[in-house]
């Protein structure tokens, strides 16, 4: 049987294929306010700039590809049994070939009714103000927002557990609840973090190694390194 490589990816692993973390220097997200563009207050307040925002990050995504760390992910399936959690909303890890991928804060060629949160719909064009749902109902991005609520966090504690190996690739660790997963891996799991400003770890009591390189160097570092554990 394969041993479990149980892998969290951010924004890291996607910027290195042109995609732009959300987030910048000065707290903004692409010249907006988090507040005003991904939280439900922003979307009662103006749904047209909050629609006009994912439109703009939609059609990014679709012209960018995976990149050699997503790629060498998929190559690590032939040896492990690897699934990832990403707080990554584009769909790299799946165009690469990933076969088990959890997404924590939804998908950006999703979109789900505004009453009712499992009416999810796929959508690779802009979304406007009027298109609805079958019951009349206007469309939101299929996004966890700030202030709601993570399903899937359940399901990505229940994975972490089973974990015989965990990688952190590309994530600074300062967004909750997905900073919090490693510290639901068994106490004997060895830990890697890729990322090449990598965020201080508290309170971790297993095996810790800093790989201080970006994904498309770090990920194929890793593979080399458990391939001959």
């Amino acid at each position: 049987m394969k041993k479990k490589l149980v892998v969290l990816t951010g924004a890291g692993i996607s910027a290195e294929s042109g995609i732009k973390t959300f987030r910048d220097s000065d707290g903004l997200w692409e010249g907006h306010n988090v507040n005003d563009v991904a939280t439900p207050e922003g979307f009662k307040r103006n749904p047209s700039l909050v629609l006009e925002f994912y439109n703009q990050r939609r059609r990014q995504l679709l012209t960018v590809k995976p990149n050699f760390g997503h790629e060498t992910l998929v190559t690590l399936e032939k040896d492990f049994d690897v699934q990832i959690i990403t707080q990554n909303v584009d769909n790299l890890h799946e165009i690469a070939g990933s076969k088990k991928v959890l997404h924590l804060h939804g998908e950006l060629l999703k979109v789900r009714s505004t009453q009712n949160e499992n009416a999810i719909l796929d959508w690779t064009s802009d979304l406007h103000l009027g298109d609805f749902d079958n019951n009349g109902n206007q469309l939101r991005p299929h996004i966890v927002w700030f202030g709601e609520a993570v399903p899937a966090l359940d399901e990505a504690i229940s994975i972490v557990e089973q974990a015989d190996f965990f990688a952190v690739i590309g994530t600074s660790l300062q967004v909750y609840p997905a900073s919090g997963l490693l510290h639901y891996t068994q106490r004997n799991v060895p830990i890697y973090y890729i990322d090449p400003k990598p965020a201080t770890i508290y309170d971790l009591q297993n095996p810790l190694e800093i790989i201080a390189l970006n994904a498309t160097e770090g990920v194929p570092y890793l593979m080399q390194k458990l391939l001959h554990l």
